[in-house]
């Protein structure tokens, strides 16, 4: 009997270290959701004296306490955020427990149920005669088979329980992975908020510095900052097969697309900057369409610069009819219009700043034309191509403005994978984040700062 027994024990100790666990998983909940309550009242408290502030009469002091309010609230949000993360973190890690554990058990429950199948035919081997012979008596033998009867059937419900709980676990598994790019999104938005915080401390302390001294006056300063601002807008923005706009032009557009799509003017002007690349002196436009339709009915081409032949220029059914239309109407050649030459595998013929193939602009065209007002949208217009490209983006999640959800919009945005799928895609998405924080912190936040 002394078997049964151990058995029992394995099925209550399962039950009482499930409840346990989550008790334990409950208590750690609490204690950071009650330290996330207490940091959002110390972010909107702040917040308070920061809208206090501004009404301020203007001045260098005045400047340094809105400084210094920004910065004790970025602080509050910089460790609002790091309790997130360690919310997310918990629950990953409890999650992988959890999986781990279940199917340690339904192991455990495989073995424990063997062991009782082979007992069964034992049981069911022997004959009453030899029943008799083993001294036995008929009520032992049925008090016997009645436990494994028992048991056999806790087992039953243990293993159900089991596979119900594994099966929703494993539908746990594919939330880890959103999980883990919230984690992502958090600790960017994080690392954005530290570097904006050592660039207020050290705004701060000049402003303190110049007040202290009176080298500068206030409107000293706003001119200094206004001739940055005329200097940034006046830096040229280069895009891809058309002469460089300025930025504070290519700025505008990215801000209409953000009003008809939702996208993040950063994060779009990166998209460019990552299409256009970057020569060796540092001057926008090192990638250029450099091949050119020789012959419709194949889509064969040549070589901008050695004019030898190229093949799979453009795809002769799917896109060589709706580029020669559309260069029609918009009063270009076909034959001299620059493109894309074709990677290493598939077609080329990207057309412009955004890169779209004749077939997906003729796809996008009518969205362009009502977003923008454009009657006949053009993909060497920046201001269509801007909007094509957020409107595509738009499509592909970038909308939701989170750090996961643009990175994965660029990695499509450039092969039409996800990240995690290959390498390139993932470099890609990686460079285009890294731009987008570089064009936020050095172009666009001194714009809003003036």
């Amino acid at each position: 009997m002394k078997r049964f027994f151990v058995l029992f024990l394995i099925l209550f100790a399962f039950f009482s270290a499930k409840h346990a666990f989550a008790l334990t998983q409950e208590e750690q909940r609490a204690q950071l959701e009650q330290e996330l309550q207490q940091t959002e009242a110390d972010i909107a408290k702040w917040q308070a004296i920061l809208d206090a502030t501004r009404n301020d009469t203007a001045s260098l002091k005045h400047d340094a306490n809105i400084l210094k309010t920004k910065i004790a609230q970025a602080k509050l949000l910089i460790k609002q955020k790091a309790v997130l993360i360690n919310q997310l973190d918990q629950d990953i890690a409890a999650k992988a427990a959890h999986i781990a554990s279940l199917e340690g058990q339904l192991n455990d429950g495989h073995d424990s149920m063997a062991q009782i199948l082979r007992q069964q035919q034992t049981i069911d081997a022997e004959s009453l005669s030899q029943l008799v012979l083993s001294g036995n008596t008929m009520s032992d033998f049925l008090s016997d088979v009645d436990t494994f009867q028992t048991v056999n059937s806790s087992l039953n419900i243990l293993f159900n329980q089991i596979r119900t709980n594994k099966q929703l676990t494993e539908e746990q598994k594919a939330a880890l992975a959103a999980q883990e790019s919230q984690q992502a999104t958090i600790k960017a938005a994080a690392e954005a908020q530290k570097a904006q915080t050592q660039q207020d401390e050290q705004q701060k302390e000049y402003l303190i510095a110049q007040s202290q001294s009176q080298e500068k006056t206030y409107s000293q300063i706003l001119a200094d900052r206004q001739a940055k601002a005329a200097q940034i807008k006046a830096e040229l923005f280069g895009l891809r097969d058309i002469p460089a706009i300025s930025f504070g032009t290519a700025y505008q557009y990215a801000q209409q697309a953000q009003k008809a799509t939702g996208i993040d003017p950063a994060f779009l002007l990166a998209i460019f900057e990552q299409e256009s690349g970057v020569t060796s002196d540092g001057t926008f436009g090192a990638n250029t369409g450099s091949c050119y339709l020789r012959d419709t009915s194949s889509g064969a081409g040549v070589s901008v610069t050695s004019g030898s032949t190229v093949y799979r220029v453009m795809n002769p059914n799917r896109d060589v009819p709706v580029f020669v239309k559309l260069l029609g109407v918009l009063g270009l050649d076909p034959f001299t219009q620059r493109v894309s030459c074709p990677q290493s595998i598939g077609w080329g013929g990207a057309m412009g700043p955004a890169q779209f193939i004749p077939s997906t602009w003729d796809l996008f065209s009518p969205r362009i034309a009502a977003a923008g007002g454009s009657s006949t949208p053009d993909p060497w217009d920046p201001h269509d191509a801007f909007l094509a490209a957020a409107l595509y983006l738009s499509d592909l999640g970038a909308s939701n403005n989170t750090y996961a959800a643009e990175k994965t919009a660029a990695c499509h945005y450039y092969s039409g994978q996800a990240c995690s799928r290959s390498w390139y895609a993932n470099s890609y998405g990686n460079s285009v984040m890294q731009k987008a924080k570089n064009i936020q912190t050095t172009m666009i936040d001194p714009l809003q700062n003036l």
